[in-house]
């Protein structure tokens, strides 16, 4: 599979996603083995969860910043930390999926959180001015982009130095098999895309990151973990 062709097949199953199981409060996209901690508000706690973790409890938003939420989907980790960083502050969520977007925003607006901005975009070409983010957060995003380096050039970019990023994703055992990698449903299912741990924290280095740390929490599918992997921008 190519480039296209990937980003084609990851768009169309989130779209189906946006019009099946996350028009109501349900469990999808892998969410069974996440925790549920991050309902923060019980005004969120009925949009449904689309990960594999927690990474915005994890990266503990803070009254006043602005965070950005990578592959944001039905907004929920967003409008959790829109709530945490008061109104001074932003909560920033960019999907490719436009249904995710328009399914954000319904809700942002019907619970008034007017500090929570959805933003259709690819987080390999992130619509976020440089160096204004506070810190980033994804869950089972990154390992669906067929271009993770630039995900992560993008990711320091935007970020103000000394700026945090944690990431909640898949994580691969071992090499997977090519038919693994040409398999469409199974690049949307966060299997295909994934990545070992030395070749994730390699991209987050290369891109220019510091304190690169990674937690295995295993628990996905055979030959997969789930991960929490924590980086910084340098200060200057």
């Amino acid at each position: 599979m190519d480039e296209l062709e990937i980003r084609k097949s990851v768009r169309e199953h989130y779209a189906g996603e946006a019009e099946g199981c996350c028009a109501a409060s349900s469990s999808c996209c892998g969410s069974e083995t996440a925790p549920a901690a991050s309902a923060g508000a019980s005004d969120v706690a009925g949009i449904a969860r689309l990960g594999v973790g927690d990474p915005m409890e994890r990266l503990a938003p803070r009254e006043g910043e602005t965070v950005l939420d990578l592959g944001s989907g039905p907004g929920r980790d967003v409008l959790f930390a829109a709530e945490r960083v008061g109104p001074r502050g932003l909560a920033l969520g960019v999907d490719a999926t436009p249904e995710m977007v328009y399914r954000a925003r319904e809700a942002a607006q019907s619970l008034g959180r007017a500090n929570a901005e959805f933003r259709l975009g690819e987080i390999e070409h992130l619509p976020v001015e440089s160096a204004s983010v506070d810190g980033i957060s994804s869950d089972c995003v990154v390992n669906l982009s067929p271009d993770k380096a630039g995900v992560f050039r993008e990711a320091l970019r935007v970020l103000k130095p000394g700026g945090r990023i944690v990431v909640s994703d898949v994580v691969a055992d071992r090499e997977l098999p090519a038919e693994v990698r040409q398999d469409r449903e199974r690049w949307a299912a966060c299997e295909a895309g994934a990545v070992t741990v030395a070749e994730y924290e390699s991209l987050l280095h290369e891109a220019g990151f510091q304190d690169v740390r990674t937690e295995v929490r295993g628990g996905y599918r055979e030959g997969l973990s789930r991960a929490v992997v924590t980086a910084r921008k340098p200060q200057a």
